[in-house]
C-alpha cells in the first residue's frame, strides 16, 4: 500500500527567508497608498519621546496590521514581528504597553489625533474609488450598538441587559451595499449597563463619523438606526443638521391607534431586495392618522409601518394586530415611494454584518483592563477594519473580491506564504507555485500605487 505523500513528509528543522503573511503585503501598500502612515506620524508627534527608536504611529500601524490579519490581542503583534522584510521592524511587547497606557493617560488628546489622521487617509481613498451609499448619491451611515463580552474583571465591564457581562460600545458604519465601501467610521466604548436608546451616546457617535468623511459628502448623509436610535433627541439633532433620518418606531399606543385608522386600501404590496414584490408583506404610511397626542418630533417626520405574517412558530406580540407582525420607522425623506423607503430601512440589517466582520477584526477580545486602553484598542481593531476595507476599495474595484468579508479575505489572498529572494539589491517576494489567487494578489498591489 502506497502512503500519501502528505503523511511521508518530515519535519525539516531548518529555517529559509520565507513570510506566511505574503498577502500583508497588500495591507503595507494600502497604508502608504491612504497617506496614513504620514498622517498618524504627524498626529501622533507629541506622543514620540526624543530619543525613541520607534515611531508611536508605526507601532499603532503594526498592531492594526497585526489584527488585521487575524490577531485579536497586542501579544499577537509577534505575527508581524516575525517578518521584519515585509513590514519592517517592529516594537516589542513591553514598548507597545507603555504607547498604549501613554495614550490613555491622555485619552481625548489621543482619540482627537487618531482619529484626524483616519479622517484625512480616509479623504485620500474616497478621492479615488468614491463610495456610494445607495441610489442618489447618498452616503447610509448605520449606527448599532453590540455587546462585548468581558471574561474577567476589567474597568467599565458591568452586566449587560442580555445577563452577560461586559461592555455595550457604540458603532458606526458606512453602509455596504451595491458600491458601498463598508467603512467602520466610529466606535465609543460603554460599559455593559450603557442603554441602547441613550440620546446622547447616538448623538456622540453621529457627530464622531460625519467627522470621519469629507466635508463635501456630509450634506448627503442618511442616517440609520433601529428602534434604540429612534428617541427625539437625536432625531431633533439630525435634523438640525439638515441630514436625513431612517430609525427604526417603538410601537407605543398612538402607533396602535393609528394602525386601527388605516383603511385597508391604503396598504400596498412590499418589496424585497431586488425590487419585486415581496408575497404576506404590505406597506403603509401612518403619518395622517397619528393621534395629536403625538408631539415632541421633529417637523417633517413620516411614520411608516410594514405589516407581515409571522413565520410558523413566531411568538405573538402585544403590538401585533389580527394575525399581522408589525413594525415601524420614521424618516423625513420625501421624494421615495413607501415600498422603496421601507427596503432602503430594511437594509439597515447589513450593519449587522460589519458589526460581525468588526469581531472578526479584534473587537471580540478588548485585552486590557483599564478602560481608556480598551479604548485604544477599539480605535485600533477600527483602523485594521480600514485597512480590509480599502484594501479591497482600491485593489479589488469591479470584482468579487471586493465584497469578500475578512474571514475569506484573509484565507485567500492575507495568509499565503512566500519566499523572499534579494537580487540586485532588492529584495522580491515570491508566491507559491499553483495557488489559485496569486493573480488577484499581483492585480491588487499593482493597483495599490501612489496616485
Amino acid at each position: 500500500m502506497n502512503l500519501s505523500a502528505v503523511c511521508s513528509v518530515v519535519l525539516d528543522s531548518g529555517r529559509e527567508s520565507l513570510v506566511s503573511s505574503a498577502g500583508g503585503l497588500l495591507l503595507a501598500r494600502t497604508l502608504r497608498c491612504s497617506g496614513l502612515d504620514k498622517a498618524l506620524s504627524a498626529a501622533l508627534a507629541s506622543w514620540r519621546a526624543p530619543r525613541a527608536v520607534h515611531d508611536p504611529a508605526k507601532i499603532l500601524t503594526d498592531i492594526a496590521i497585526a489584527v488585521a490579519l487575524g490577531g485579536d490581542c497586542a501579544a499577537d503583534l509577534a505575527v508581524v514581528r516575525a517578518q521584519p522584510e515585509l513590514f519592517g521592524p517592529v516594537a516589542s511587547d513591553a514598548t507597545v504597553s507603555r504607547l498604549i497606557s501613554t495614550l490613555a493617560e491622555d485619552i481625548d488628546a489621543a482619540l482627537v489625533a487618531i482619529r484626524t489622521a483616519r479622517a484625512h487617509a480616509r479623504s485620500q481613498v474616497w478621492a479615488r474609488r468614491r463610495p456610494v451609499g445607495g441610489v442618489g448619491n447618498q452616503v447610509i451611515v448605520d449606527l448599532d450598538a453590540t455587546l462585548v463580552t468581558a471574561h474577567s474583571d476589567k474597568q467599565g465591564a458591568t452586566p449587560t441587559f442580555k445577563y452577560g457581562y461586559g461592555f455595550h460600545p457604540m458603532l458606526a458604519f458606512v453602509d455596504h451595499g451595491v458600491e458601498g465601501s463598508g467603512e467602520a467610521v466610529a466606535g465609543q466604548l460603554r460599559p455593559g449597563a450603557a442603554g441602547s436608546n441613550s440620546a446622547a451616546d447616538h448623538i456622540s457617535v453621529l457627530d464622531a463619523a460625519l467627522a470621519q468623511l469629507p466635508e463635501h459628502e456630509r450634506a448627503h448623509v442618511v442616517v440609520r438606526t433601529d428602534t434604540g436610535g429612534g428617541v427625539k433627541d437625536f432625531l431633533h439633532h439630525i435634523t438640525d443638521l439638515n441630514l436625513q433620518y431612517s430609525v427604526g418606531f417603538y410601537g407605543m399606543p398612538p402607533i396602535v391607534e393609528a394602525l386601527s385608522r388605516v383603511p385597508r386600501q391604503a396598504w400596498r404590496a412590499a418589496l424585497d431586495g431586488d425590487g419585486a414584490p415581496r408575497e404576506g408583506a404590505q406597506v403603509a404610511e401612518l403619518t395622517r392618522y397619528l393621534p395629536a397626542t403625538l408631539r415632541g418630533w421633529p417637523a417633517g417626520m413620516r411614520v411608516i409601518a410594514r405589516r407581515e405574517r409571522p413565520h410558523p412558530g413566531a411568538q405573538l406580540r402585544l403590538t401585533d394586530d389580527n394575525g399581522w407582525r408589525i413594525t415601524c420607522f420614521a424618516t423625513n425623506t420625501r421624494g421615495w415611494s413607501i415600498p422603496d423607503l421601507e427596503v432602503r430601512h430594511r437594509q439597515r440589517a447589513r450593519a449587522e454584518d460589519r458589526i460581525r466582520n468588526l469581531k472578526d477584526t479584534g473587537l471580540t477580545n478588548l485585552p486590557f483592563y483599564g478602560f481608556d486602553q480598551n479604548q485604544i484598542w477599539l480605535e485600533i481593531t477600527l483602523l485594521a477594519a480600514d485597512l480590509l476595507v480599502w484594501t479591497q476599495v482600491l485593489a479589488f474595484h469591479g470584482q468579487p473580491a471586493r465584497r469578500w468579508e475578512p474571514k475569506r479575505l484573509r484565507l485567500r489572498l492575507l495568509a499565503v506564504a512566500g519566499r523572499i529572494i534579494t537580487t540586485g539589491r532588492r529584495c522580491h517576494l515570491r508566491l507559491p507555485r499553483g495557488w489559485p489567487w496569486s493573480n488577484l494578489i499581483e492585480t491588487g498591489c499593482t493597483a495599490l500605487q501612489p496616485s
